[in-house]
């Protein structure tokens, strides 16, 4: 980690922690690309879990871009980088239940249901949501893989990573600074 000898703001191969939560959002909207794509092109509906994978990487792509413009001093970096952690652990779970799911003997697997849409209108949020977490059988499908990976594995290790590096860099440059003055 350098400064370029200038007395700027610390960096990691050449970038500035703001750089960095840059390259996280862009992560996420790389992320969100491939679901599009995966869904329009491919043609691979969403079921309800995926959708909350959807949200969460929005929403993680939402706090790296907010780390990325705000110029914080060194506690607000690691406000940043816990608040990263903590949207990439919530989106993460969601992976998981979806990963959990999807490895269960299909004699095991829950009954279909209705979609995301029609249990939020009935049931409202707080039912609603509770319904999808307890999954459903197109839930438990797998339509992709890669390297005997599903995409909900695959989403489960962006969301480990993004968070894991979030937190690990906003909080060791937040140091940096703190150290130099």
């Amino acid at each position: 980690m350098s400064d370029g000898g200038l007395g700027g703001p610390p960096r990691i191969l050449g970038l500035t922690r703001r750089q960095l939560n840059g390259l996280g959002a862009a992560a996420c909207a790389g992320m969100m690309g491939f679901a599009l794509f995966a869904q329009h092109i491919m043609g691979l509906e969403p079921c309800p879990l995926c959708i909350l994978q959807r949200v969460g990487t929005v929403s993680l792509g939402v706090v790296f871009l907010l780390a990325a413009l705000h110029k914080a001093g060194p506690a607000g970096a690691r406000v940043w980088g816990v608040l990263l952690l903590l949207v990439a652990a919530a989106a993460a779970s969601v992976s998981g239940r979806h990963v959990w799911l999807q490895s269960l003997p299909p004699d095991q697997v829950p009954a279909c249901g209705p979609g995301m849409d029609y249990l939020l209108d009935v049931f409202g949020l707080t039912e609603g949501l509770s319904m999808v977490f307890s999954g459903s059988g197109e839930c438990a499908e797998i339509a992709w893989s890669l390297f005997g990976l599903s995409m909900p594995a695959w989403v489960l290790i962006c969301f480990t990573i993004l968070g894991g590096a979030g937190l690990a860099l906003n909080w060791r440059m937040a140091g940096r600074v703190a150290a130099r003055h």
